[in-house]
């Protein structure tokens, strides 16, 4: 068997694109994509058909060129997300607008939105993950939003605060993201690397793990953002792991052996601290860690700007139709 295949045994394998291609080729579970995954798929001339559909459906019901906009990209967002779901079983995680992740009643407005545009296609609320950044009011939003039976990703999840603050919310997923923790501790630290049991990016979810799986909670936890497969085969057995096509290929075209690496039941038994984070609480510490505050208002600024750029790019696609 290939690791790949290996992997699968024991963790719940996620595709991290929007290339539709790679999805079929890898065969996960569940597939997710975000602002930035969005814009590189939508330039590709296959995907054109998908874009040239959006823009007109944003025309079509008039309004401001912002309200039009707006349509467009939540139409274009789904357009990938029902394309996608015709290829896996699972699921598929939308990305709400990076630029509401202060506000919390337009995160549930427009999450709301989108559902009606899936349900108009066909899709039910099982299929479908929202995909929101961990800022305190995004925690909040994805609270009612469950409740609600809209099921939520939270994303942008780079400390312990953001991930004990989701499970108690009732959140459906989280998303650490492993690389981007290992990207600033290499650079803060000056160091071209870690050991893969020492990787930062990795440890995190480790402890995120082995705290979930000891209180019970069903948050399910879903390792991204990686830099190597090492990271990746690191975390077997973590409930899923969402993995770049680039990644899903070196991992299916190699052999060798995939070791358990997080056991759910040996959690269980271990001796850890129940805490719980009010906002005061949830601030503080999350401003109390460089990295993770850091880590969170860069990756909402550069979703927030390849939003941008895709709105731009449906822009001059709308010029040629």
């Amino acid at each position: 068997m290939s690791r790949l295949d290996q992997l699968k045994t024991m963790t719940t394998v996620v595709a991290d694109t929007g290339d539709f291609a790679a999805i079929a080729e890898y065969r996960p579970q569940d597939a997710t994509t975000n602002p930035s995954l969005l814009y590189k798929a939508a330039q590709m001339p296959q995907y054109r058909q998908l874009v040239e559909e959006a823009v007109l459906n944003g025309q079509r019901q008039g309004g401001s060129p912002r309200e039009q906009a707006l349509r467009t990209m939540d139409r274009l967002a789904v357009n990938f997300g029902v394309e996608i779901l015709k290829i896996v079983p699972g699921r598929v995680s939308t990305e709400i607008d990076a630029r509401l992740s202060f506000d919390t009643e337009g995160t549930i407005r427009r999450a709301a939105t989108l559902m009606e545009l899936y349900t108009d296609a066909g899709i039910g609320p099982e299929r479908v993950l929202f995909k929101i950044a961990s800022t305190w009011e995004g925690i909040r939003a994805a609270e009612r939003l469950e409740r609600e039976g809209l099921h939520c990703n939270l994303t942008l999840l780079f400390s312990f605060p953001q991930a004990v603050a989701s499970a108690d919310a009732g959140v459906t997923l989280i998303s650490p993201f492993v690389g981007r923790i290992l990207d600033w501790y290499k650079e803060a630290e000056q160091v071209s690397g870690y050991p893969a049991d020492a990787d930062p990016g990795v440890r995190s979810v480790t402890r995120i793990f082995n705290y979930y799986k000891r209180f019970g909670y069903s948050t399910v936890v879903m390792g991204a953002s990686f830099r190597s497969n090492e990271e990746v085969l690191e975390l077997a057995g973590c409930d899923y792991l969402t993995i770049s096509p680039t990644l899903l290929a070196e991992l299916a075209g190699t052999d060798g052996d995939v070791p358990r690496k997080l056991d759910a039941e040996q959690a269980r038994a271990m001796d850890i601290e129940r805490v719980g984070f009010d906002e005061k609480a949830f601030r503080w510490a999350l401003n109390d860690d460089a990295m993770a505050t850091e880590k969170l208002a860069d990756g909402i600024r550069q979703f927030a700007a390849d939003t941008v750029k895709l709105e731009r790019f449906a822009h001059e696609v709308a010029q040629t139709i």
